[in-house]
């Protein structure tokens, strides 16, 4: 079992705290979760409790917009086609549906290309832009990829097809040839917010579009999009992200549109109480799902569909697919495990670079993302793909995966991606030179005590706090997601008012009782400390906050993170 770090943030400024709670009117505790969220203003907390559209930064900020603007207006009134060169995730297949419907509705002429996952692999390909030529596209819109498409976009420039790139990954030592490159992590672009989805890239783009056209609040009729593919891709959900997610939300819950009101049926969520949670956990991996074991494509009819019926029928099928992914990914994981401790039987080593030819190409993102859950280590895993290594790399917050790719670049075919997951393939000959090469920049970079997962504590709470006003300013928090997490509160001198339920073997369920108050409390995956809350002695959790549906009323709960004895 993982051992957690309890971390707690910095003490704040005790007046800017006492000013805080007098000028908004929320209790002492939140004042300090304000201040642990990097808000230390009356002017600050006004705008993260009130986004506004009207704050969001001009988006011919990004180096290239006017160009691209100027190039895909021309397009349109010249009824040229414009081809999109997407991706398989929720993230690409947002964007794509987003500019589909966005050039369609303001009378452009578009089409659209999703690589296969386990054949064309990622990224942009010279099939797609030799596609889009033989279909007469005359300009190529990459979404979510192309900031390390050399060569397919130097052969789009050979054969006379403009190119624009929106993309969010890191590029590489050179940039691509293209007419403009929308990436606000491109060298010196002076884009202010640089954590942006594709999706978020796409709606700057759409934004930008829209205010040449004048037609500027016009772009704002796709942010449900950019909320979806935010919180399914784990930017954080800070800054421009939250307000645009904030804003995407409320046009999912208040008036979805027909492809997407198919999917949240399926779900059986419901319009009113979706939120970022919501996605990742049951729109997100139906969306996904559609490439992970088949074609993506279908994601992207779903979601523009303008007859729900339609797209209630194929979300569907993508449920069905969902259910079988789970159990590639659950026969993915079990696989691993064994194979992850006999390379963690080597002490030193500080990273997992796993590879089974035959485990599903559509799983193995999933399965390294919780093999870095179970063992706290960076982990590459891989498949093979007609006689190729291929697979996804996830990463522990303070380790940059994207970077010690870059750094063994030289061994890799092909790579992409973020600080916390890539993609990567090679050849399967070089695995344990590459495994060797990568668990020595690990070695470099991770001590030992960042091999001890952390919980970051945002304030002390007395239980006796909990009043509703103390919830309804909680809510305005929201929408949490990356680096905007649910508040972790701590509180000590706990005991079990009821005794202690574990239920599976695994979770433990009892009251919270503090101080003459008693709250519900769930602690999963924590039933090996039972002997901590069941001694009679108090104890001290760090825990959030969840709604939850008791008999058709809703209910606060406390989910723990974790319990330690009273020292």
């Amino acid at each position: 079992m993982l051992n957690y770090r309890w971390n707690f943030k910095d003490k704040p400024d005790e007046s800017t705290v006492k000013q805080l709670k007098e000028s908004l009117k929320i209790p002492r505790s939140l004042a300090k979760v304000l201040m642990a969220r990097g808000v230390g203003s009356d002017i600050e907390a006004k705008k993260f409790f009130d986004p506004s559209l009207e704050d969001i930064h001009d988006p011919f900020l990004m180096t290239g917009m006017d160009v691209a603007v100027d190039r895909i207006i021309r397009a349109v009134k010249n009824k040229e086609l414009i081809w999109v060169h997407g991706d398989y995730d929720v993230d690409g297949t947002a964007s794509t549906s987003m500019i589909l419907q966005f050039i369609r509705d303001i009378g452009g002429v578009i089409e659209y290309y999703i690589p296969d996952r386990f054949h064309e692999g990622y990224g942009l390909s010279i099939l797609s832009v030799d596609t889009a030529r033989l279909r007469g596209a005359s300009l190529l819109v990459s979404v979510d990829v192309g900031i390390t498409s050399y060569e397919p976009l130097q052969y789009a420039k050979k054969i006379g097809m403009d190119a624009i790139i929106c993309d969010h990954h890191e590029p590489g030592d050179e940039l691509p040839p293209a007419l403009a490159i929308l990436d606000p992590l491109k060298p010196n672009d002076p884009y202010p917010f640089k954590y942006l989805a594709a999706s978020g890239v796409v709606f700057k783009f759409i934004q930008a579009i829209s205010e040449r056209l004048n037609i500027k609040e016009k772009a704002f009729e796709y942010l449900d999009y950019v909320a979806i593919a935010s919180a399914a891709d784990m930017v954080p959900l800070i800054g421009e992200n939250r307000v645009l997610s904030r804003f995407g939300l409320e046009l999912l819950n208040e008036n979805p549109r027909p492809g997407l009101k198919g999917l949240i049926y399926c779900t059986q969520l419901k319009p009113g109480s979706i939120n970022s949670s919501s996605i990742v956990y049951s729109l997100a991996p139906l969306i996904n799902a559609a490439g992970r074991l088949g074609d993506a494509k279908r994601s992207v009819e779903m979601m523009t569909q303008k007859d729900e019926i339609a797209a209630f029928q194929i979300a569907q099928q993508l449920e069905q697919e969902n259910r079988r992914r789970r159990a590639f990914d659950e026969a993915t994981f079990e696989e691993s495990i064994p194979m992850a401790k006999k390379l963690l039987e080597d002490k030193t080593r500080r990273s997992l670079v796993i590879h089974k030819p035959n485990w599903h190409a559509g799983v193995i993102g999933i399965v390294a993302s919780r093999l870095v859950d179970k063992f706290h280590v960076p982990t590459v895993l891989l498949t093979s793909i007609d006689g190729l290594a291929k697979g996804s790399a996830r990463s522990i917050n303070t380790f940059d995966i994207h970077s010690a790719l870059k750094k063994t670049g030289h061994m890799l075919i092909e790579y992409g991606g973020h600080k916390h997951a890539a993609g990567l393939s090679l050849d399967e000959k070089i695995i344990p030179e590459f495994r060797r090469q990568f668990d020595d920049i690990a070695k470099e970079k991770i001590k030992i005590d960042m091999l001890k997962p952390e919980i970051n504590i945002d304030a002390e709470l007395r239980l006796n706090e909990l009043s509703p006003a103390f919830l309804k300013h909680l809510r305005r928090f929201a929408p949490f997601g990356f680096e905007n997490y649910k508040p972790i509160f701590y509180s000590k001198n706990v005991t079990s008012a009821n005794g202690i339920r574990v239920l599976v073997n695994k979770h433990l369920k009892f009251r919270a009782y503090q101080s003459h108050f008693v709250i519900d409390a769930i602690a999963y995956n924590l039933a090996h400390k039972v002997h901590i809350c069941s001694s009679g002695k108090p104890f001290a959790i760090v825990y959030n906050l969840e709604e939850v549906n008791y008999n058709g009323s809703p209910t606060i709960q406390l989910r723990i993170k974790d319990i330690r004895a009273e020292e």
